[in-house]
């Protein structure tokens, strides 16, 4: 267990949009929680975007640009961290003749996953390597585009974090740490408990911690009611701890969350009384090899 843990706040997803009303939805109000949770002791903020109308998922620019602005006026010190993860779902018109996109398809080239990654550089971005079924679809990972994509955004200076949803996604991590594609040994999620990925358990947690290469910087967390048993476990084995709306809405069962910070400072609570101090946002700059802003 390591002294000193970074809590990362992931503010709302890209998943369907919960029934929780307090789940920031326009730029305004992911800024706004998002400011929220680092006041409330979260050192990086995980940040994906939605259409201020219809609430679903969006990767359009000027969304990404609105929210980084907002939260950078008032907090230059917290560490943002961007998703890339748009840009690989495919959902087949119909499941049994899988040749033909359906609505909610959206397959996008590598410069098209990373362009607000080059315009705003973040100091970390995502970069999932998971292919699995998810959100009645098939999200698609491919070797060369995420080669691509990571060749983009560590030529402007970006840490890519490798999100994991297996123990296969372990092993091509390492494959491209050996080509290069990468630099090792590397800052890792395991995302666990989503339906038909790894399950969100202690087993594998250690497991997937196994599979890394010596001396990674990790992190596992939970979806939805595993979201707090998780973060106290990868606090355990020795990993990071992250919490959020897109994850979970819920601070107690049954009960919705009221913000991200309620999330965060839960979070901080349970690992504080297990011995452990909160980095802030410059600690963890200098734990994860992060340049000071």
């Amino acid at each position: 267990m390591k002294e000193k843990i970074i809590i990362t706040c992931a503010l709302t997803g890209a998943g369907p949009l919960s029934p929780n009303p307090n789940q920031p939805v326009s730029p305004k109000q992911i800024a706004d929680s998002g400011l929220e949770a680092a006041e409330a002791g979260a050192a990086i903020l995980h940040i994906h975007v939605r259409n201020p109308q219809t609430g679903a998922f969006s990767g359009n620019l000027e969304l990404y640009e609105e929210v980084v602005e907002r939260i950078r006026e008032q907090n230059k010190e917290v560490i943002l961290n961007l998703t890339t993860g748009l840009g690989s779902g495919f959902v087949p018109a119909d499941p049994m003749l899988p040749d033909t996109a359906g609505v909610g398809t959206h397959i996008w080239t590598a410069e098209k996953r990373v362009a607000h990654i080059v315009k705003l550089k973040p100091e970390i971005c995502t970069l999932d390597l998971v292919t699995a079924q998810v959100f009645e679809g098939v999200v698609i990972s491919m070797e060369p585009v995420l080669i691509r994509m990571a060749e983009l955004v560590r030529a402007v200076g970006v840490t890519p974090e490798i999100e994991l949803f297996d123990s296969g996604d372990a092993v091509l991590a390492k494959h491209l740490i050996a080509k290069g594609a990468l630099e090792g040994p590397g800052l890792y999620s395991f995302v666990m408990g989503l339906n038909f990925t790894m399950p969100a358990s202690t087993e594998t947690m250690a497991y997937m911690k196994s599979l890394l290469p010596p001396g990674a910087t990790w992190q596992g967390f939970g979806i939805g009611r595993n979201q707090f048993p998780m973060a106290l476990q990868s606090c355990l084995l020795g990993g990071q701890v992250r919490v959020g709306m897109e994850d979970n809405v819920y601070i107690a069962r049954g009960e919705f969350a009221k913000s991200n910070a309620e999330l965060v400072i839960k979070a901080r609570r349970l690992v504080e009384n297990i011995g452990p101090s909160i980095a802030t946002s410059a600690e963890a700059r200098q734990m994860l090899g992060l340049m000071a802003r």
